[in-house]
């Protein structure tokens, strides 16, 4: 399972927000591209931006700093927020990221995913945020009634890389990822899933194990990080690839 270190970016500095309140506001660092640098020496083999400007306001405020990081890095950028069109989101892959993720337009106008998928093939991420399992757009500000499930169905045939699926009310709260949740979306999706929020701990990690064979690929990891309550190489060496030991699987009792 691959651990995704997160980068949220707000005035081109590295924050976090507490359940997407953007009210709420804890700042980790003010160098973004040490940052990005630091993750990868740690051995980061992807790296996850949000771009809060942008998922807020639709504005590119963060650019100058997204380019940097790219050009920074010889790993993977994915970035997701405010990649509202077409030619935003080709403009972004121009940038150098390796795929850029669409939330808000895959209920607003999933035409336009599918779309960018042909032609982006395995560069496009779709993004379901959700709460109380109905999904949420616009930097989390919007509450729509359409069930996430029922989205991540809708782009089993569209060819994207991957779901990242983020549950808002475990976001940014230490509290642990909803797995009922995430193997709800696994089961309605046919691509990978990357789940996102609520890792608070090492435990966290080792039990999203149990979702891996239902299609949870990966995991975004931002605060626990941060804030030291997980080491990244520690965690990479317990679920990552080569990892020291895989999940217990149960085997029936012995007559």
């Amino acid at each position: 399972m691959e651990i995704i270190p997160a980068i949220d970016l707000l005035d081109s500095v590295c924050v976090r927000l507490h359940q997407g309140d953007y009210e709420k506001v804890t700042r980790f660092s003010e160098d973004p591209v040490d940052q990005a640098l630091s993750w990868q020496k740690q051995g980061a083999t992807r790296l996850h931006l949000v771009d809060l400007d942008g998922a807020k306001s639709g504005e590119p405020v963060n650019d100058s700093c997204v380019r940097a990081i790219t050009s920074a890095l010889n790993i993977p950028v994915q970035l997701g927020g405010g990649v509202r069109t077409l030619e935003r989101a080709e403009e972004l892959l121009a940038y150098g990221l390796e795929q850029v993720i669409l939330g808000t337009v895959a209920i607003e106008q999933p035409q336009l995913v599918k779309q960018l998928a042909q032609r982006n093939p395995g560069r496009i991420i779709v993004g379901i945020d959700a709460k109380n399992g109905k999904v949420a757009t616009r930097g989390w500000i919007s509450q729509s009634e359409v069930n996430a499930t029922d989205l991540a169905s809708d782009f089993n045939a569209a060819g994207i890389a991957a779901i990242i699926s983020t549950d808002i009310a475990t976001d940014g709260t230490l509290e642990g990822p909803n797995l009922e949740s995430l193997r709800a979306m696994a089961n309605a999706s046919s691509v990978p899933v990357i789940a996102s929020g609520g890792v608070g701990c090492m435990a966290d990690l080792l039990s999203l194990l149990a979702l891996e064979p239902y299609g949870v690929s990966g995991v975004i990891v931002g605060r626990a990080l941060y804030d030291g309550k997980v080491d990244l190489k520690e965690a990479i060496r317990a679920i990552g690839d080569g990892r020291l030991q895989d999940p217990p699987t149960s085997k029936p009792l012995m007559a």
